[in-house]
């Protein structure tokens, strides 16, 4: 009868213990439930509200180029690349000399087919040096710089029957100073 009892007692303590626990889950059950319920009104008045503004069957993409695109045919005519082979070397030893120069002879349409360092960094001036009898290509790329024809220590001539070049141009440690090229860099700059 003893043993009847102490179980009474424990099951009671233990049923007393679990009907709070249950009073409490029933409370932030209701709780959880509310909170749930909200969220879900808020995802359906989101999707309503989107499905308004929507038209089916109707997508409206930008367009990048308001202009009618051209054939490179056509962007070729209207400003064609000169036939002239133009070598650019670096002369004076400052990284990507070589490159800026002949991206600036690019914009007077001269087709640079290579831009690499001198055998030297010694070089104070900048020179134009005619590889073969094409006048026209020299006179084209001096016109570009601003130079003289006439002024020999810029302007050379050095056949060379081996060259696959036009012209070379030799950049110096005075290219800022040239002041084509000085207007340029200030405009990438």
């Amino acid at each position: 009868m003893a043993a009847r009892r102490r179980r009474k007692k424990s099951t009671r303590f233990w049923s007393r213990l679990s009907s709070g626990k249950r009073k409490k889950n029933r409370w932030q059950n209701t709780v959880l439930n509310g909170i749930i319920a909200v969220f879900s009104i808020f995802v359906l008045v989101f999707i309503y509200s989107f499905a308004q503004k929507a038209e089916p069957g109707k997508v409206e993409v930008p367009s990048l180029n308001p202009s009618p695109p051209r054939l490179a045919a056509e962007a070729y005519e209207a400003n064609p690349i000169l036939e002239y082979d133009v070598e650019v070397l670096n002369g004076c030893g400052e990284r990507g000399v070589a490159a800026k120069m002949s991206e600036f002879l690019r914009k007077h349409r001269i087709d640079v087919v290579r831009a690499e360092n001198a055998p030297s960094f010694d070089y104070t001036r900048t020179q134009v040096i005619s590889r073969n009898e094409n006048v026209d290509a020299l006179e084209t790329v001096v016109r570009s710089l601003g130079f003289d024809m006439r002024d020999r220590s810029r302007v050379l001539v050095v056949p060379d029957a081996e060259a696959d070049v036009d012209v070379t141009v030799i950049v110096g440690k005075d290219y800022r100073s040239i002041p084509a090229v000085a207007e340029y860099l200030n405009s990438i700059f």
